[in-house]
Parts: structure tokens; sequence; C-alpha cells
């Protein structure tokens, strides 16, 4: 038996207000698929240019003799690739399951901060060349501050994965 019509204007059923809620939901999720597509395509595209790029820029950095800074560029752009990869395999997830996981984020955050420890790392010969204390002072600050990001992105991975390992599955 239906639920009794309401007699007030403007008052909804029960019964459409959920039918109405089910297609308002229905519709989020359509435009939400079309936009993780759309987003997918956009990070695919950008990291194959990311890589086709990084590979041009290596060949002219060695044709040129400068092998250092080719091979830091190339590990650069390769680390920026990885992430973008990482980024589509998020929206891959959040395609899937329509859910927001947040392991991929906190991966891409610890590739990012390696990515720069390394780039950094790799400046000091001009750096220390430059004879700059300020520049030299301001790269300790940053590889430290680096440091303590990338131990608590693995401190809350490593919560993330145990509590995943503890709780149960329904």
């Amino acid at each position: 038996m239906s639920a009794p019509a309401s007699t007030e204007p403007g008052v909804v059923e029960p019964a459409s207000l959920a039918r109405l809620r089910l297609w308002i939901a229905q519709g989020f999720g359509r435009v939400e698929d079309v936009l993780y597509v759309g987003l997918g395509v956009l990070l695919a595209l950008s990291a194959a240019a990311l890589l086709v790029s990084a590979a041009v820029e290596l060949s002219r950095g060695l044709a040129a003799g400068h092998f250092a800074s080719a091979v830091v560029s190339l590990l650069d752009r390769l680390l920026l690739t990885l992430m973008i990869v990482e980024l589509l395999y998020t929206v891959q997830i959040s395609f899937r399951e329509h859910a927001l996981v947040p392991e991929p984020f906190l991966i891409v955050g610890l590739i990012a901060a390696t990515r720069r420890v390394l780039v950094i790392t790799a400046e000091f010969g001009t750096l220390i060349e430059k004879m700059d204390p300020t520049l030299f002072r301001n790269a300790m600050i940053e590889l430290g501050l680096l440091t303590v990001m990338i131990v608590a992105l693995v401190a809350s991975l490593r919560l993330l994965r145990k509590t995943a390992v503890v709780a149960p599955r329904a």
C-alpha cells in the first residue's frame, strides 16, 4: 500500500522523494564518470608527452656532452611521469569504486618529495661552486623539511596498511 497523498501543496510523497534522490544521484554519478574519463585521458596524454620529451632532452644533452645534467633532467622528468601515472591509477580506482582512497595520494606525495630531494642533491655541485651561503642554507632547510615530510608520509602509509590488514572485511 502506498503512502497517502499529502494535502499540503509543495510537499512530495516519500516514494516520489526517494525516486527523485535516486535519479539525481545517478545523474551526478554519470557526470563524475565523464569527468574521470576526461581526467584520465588528459593524464595519460601528459605522461606520454613527458616521456617523449624526456627522451628527446636526454638525447640532446648527451649529444652536447652534458651527461650529468642530462641524467639529472631525465631523472626529474621520469619521476614526474611516475607521479602522473600514479595519479592516473588514483583516477582509475576512483572511477571503478566511486571512492576516494588515500594511499595513492600519499604515494604521489612520497614520489614528489623524493624527486625534489634527488634534484636538490644532484644540484649540490652548482650550489657549492656558487659559494653562496644563503643558497646552501636554504637547500639544507628544504632537505630537512623534505626528510620530515618523507618520514611522515611513510609512517602514514604504514599506518593505513596496518589498519587495512587488521580491519575485518565486510
